[in-house]
């Protein structure tokens, strides 16, 4: 089972989307600043996860929510 996950920084107004088979350590890992792309807008929340049965479909997902189409997605859709 893997993770499609979408996180929000509501000090920063900054969301960012990551794939995980772990949600939990996963979103510790970003608040301890263990991950150097989300280190400098902690604390995360999660605001969205999509549950896949494999690697490949939740890759797909996750590279999809990180073009244009798949922000205006997240603006119609998640609601922080």
């Amino acid at each position: 089972m893997f993770i499609v996950y979408i996180l929000y920084s509501k000090n920063h107004d900054r969301y960012y989307v990551g794939m995980t088979s772990d949600i939990q350590q996963r979103l510790k890992d970003h608040n301890s600043g263990n991950n150097k792309s989300t280190k400098p807008y902690r604390p995360w929340v999660v605001v969205h996860k999509e549950i896949f049965e494999n690697r490949i479909d939740a890759r797909s997902r996750e590279k999809y929510l990180k073009t244009a189409a798949g922000r205006r997605w997240r603006k119609l859709n998640i609601h922080s």
